[in-house]
């Protein structure tokens, strides 16, 4: 695959500018930059969703298969067996040889039936048509998909469910380019060795947009920098700890070329105003100085941009009302899905005001459920979910559908407490500068949304905030940035997060393990524990 005088805006913003690369067919790669830079749109330009203002990508036609951030089913109604079976066309390319071998019974001496017959089992040998239900079956038990999923209907799964699903049928599809957008966000760890060890030996390109710098580490051996300064894409050979290496010394260099231009400024700069303000007969001053403006103009057109620094604000985030001292309680909940096994058998805990509470369990346990019933979003079949009349809920949906994708960044924080300037100051914090402000949600990334819905939640100073997987789409930087936000945070938290980083960082207190239900004080040990070994509860 190669990119060759890439170029792309949308309206004044600029994601590429004449950007080039190129692959090789069974490379590993790691494509990174801060959130915004043009990953997610590098993925649409090879997948042929957007067209590029320049330049083209060339993937010499390979079969591609893509695992987006957010999983939409086209067709929600069939199996999940169905849908994991139609990763590969093999039951297509069966039918098409039948029809093949009953226009060749009519027409024995026919060679472009002949030909198309030999295509046609040429292809489906290379799907390993006799033994692909078996590779298959080996997919689903690594990837930790049990039997009693593969008969549910895909719009009954729950977001970990879905991203393990889409996952396994893109494994077994056996396509020339794969493409991994932030694969990880709902593997425990169990499944991701698994499919750390498969991506490693794929026998086929495959390019990964990810924030989990380990996964990157045990499989590429590149990676592709998507730089939203420069609006080009720069290839590292080796994993992503090379990269930060070689990236550290040309952000080195790079810095020490802008210190080099801007005294050439200064220097080219004084001397233009020196011969501006010369007398009108000094011929000599007045013709060097029209020649070093020519060269300030040459410098000021092409010099190296630097990057926007960070400054943190602070935010006033003590919660508009004062909280209970048990804002919730939960007891004796029992709740399942229809047709589905019982996720919560006699469930009860509380919750302590000011404290950071945090559910950990394996895909499919029912964390974000039990979310969504704390929230009276679902009902439960038996027991109780008491809520006091002091507590104010903010709530983040991981699917962040609490958007409006019609407006702008500025208009969907918007509220009366807080004028237009200090909105602005305040999405600073969360990494929006400038016209960052005014553009639509819709043409944001997965990772700008996630930073417009958090602050918005946080805006609302609730005394207490829901949490469900806050840090999927944020690179790493950035997740220590919004971070800092939550720990200054003065209400109650309850959290559902694979992210131990982030966990640590806001200060969690207690910790629900499900399916037992059982309440643990935090520990580090403990935490790094149960993210090892739920998988295989």
């Amino acid at each position: 695959m190669k990119a060759v005088n890439l170029s792309l805006s949308f309206g004044t913003n600029i994601i590429y500018n004449c950007a080039e690369f190129n692959l090789l067919p069974r490379d590993k790669i790691g494509v990174v930059g801060v959130n915004g830079a043009g990953k997610t749109t590098l993925f649409k330009i090879i997948l042929g969703k957007i067209q590029p203002d320049t330049g083209y990508i060339d993937t010499n036609n390979a079969n591609i298969s893509y695992l987006p951030q957010q999983i939409e089913f086209t067709t929600p109604d069939i199996t999940v067996w169905d849908f994991l079976l139609s990763g590969r066309p093999i039951a297509e390319l069966e039918e098409k040889l039948k029809d093949l071998y009953q226009k060749i019974a009519d027409e024995p001496d026919n060679q472009e039936i002949l030909d198309k017959i030999s295509e046609t089992q040429e292809r489906l040998e290379h799907y390993n048509f006799y033994h692909a239900e078996d590779e298959l079956l080996e997919i689903i038990e690594n990837i930790d998909i049990d039997s009693a999923m593969l008969d549910m209907k895909l719009k009954n799964l729950s977001g970990g469910q879905k991203s393990k699903v889409a996952f396994a049928r893109l494994l077994y599809s056996m396509s020339g380019i794969l493409l991994l957008d932030e694969p990880t966000n709902h593997l425990d760890i169990k499944t991701k060795d698994f499919v750390c060890e498969y991506l490693k030996k794929y026998k086929g390109m495959v390019l990964i947009i990810s924030h989990d710098t380990e996964f990157l580490n045990k499989i590429v051996n590149k990676i592709l920098f998507v730089d939203k300064v420069s609006h080009k894409i720069t290839t590292f050979d080796g994993d992503y700890n090379d990269y930060k290496n070689k990236a550290a010394q040309l952000k080195h260099r790079r810095e020490k070329q802008i210190e080099s231009e801007e005294r050439q400024i200064k220097k080219l700069s004084e001397f233009v105003d020196k011969a501006r303000a010369a007398s009108p007969t000094n011929h000599s001053i007045k013709r060097v100085g029209h020649t070093r403006e020519k060269q300030l103009e040459k410098i000021l057109a092409n010099r190296t941009i630097r990057e926007q620094t960070y400054k943190k604000i602070k935010i006033d985030l003590t919660p508009l009302t004062e909280g209970s001292r048990h804002p919730i309680s939960v007891e004796d909940l029992w709740f399942r899905y229809k047709g589905a096994k019982l996720l919560y058998r006699k469930l009860s805990f509380y919750i302590t005001g000011g404290e950071r509470f945090l559910i950990v369990g394996e895909n499919g346990v029912g964390k974000s459920t039990l979310l969504k019933l704390i929230l009276g979003q679902l009902t439960p079949e038996r027991g109780e979910i008491k809520i006091n009349p002091k507590t104010d809920i903010a709530y983040y949906a991981q699917e962040l559908e609490l958007l409006d994708e019609t407006k702008t960044v500025l208009e969907n924080i918007e509220t009366p407490d807080y004028t237009d300037q200090q909105l602005r100051t305040i999405l600073a914090n969360f990494l929006f500068f400038d016209m960052d402000v005014f553009k639509k949600v819709s043409v944001l990334s997965p990772g700008e949304k996630a930073r417009v819905a958090l602050c918005k939640m946080l805006l609302k100073r609730a005394n207490m905030l829901i949490l469900d997987e806050p840090t999927n789409h944020l690179d790493p930087e950035t997740q220590m940035i919004i971070g800092d936000n939550f720990s200054d945070y003065k209400g109650t938290i309850i959290l559902v997060s694979h992210n131990p980083e982030f966990v640590e960082q806001i200060g969690i207190t207690r910790m629900l393990v499900l399916p037992s239900g059982r309440i643990e004080d935090y520990s580090h040990e403990l935490l790094e524990y149960y993210y090892s070994v739920n998988s295989e509860e």
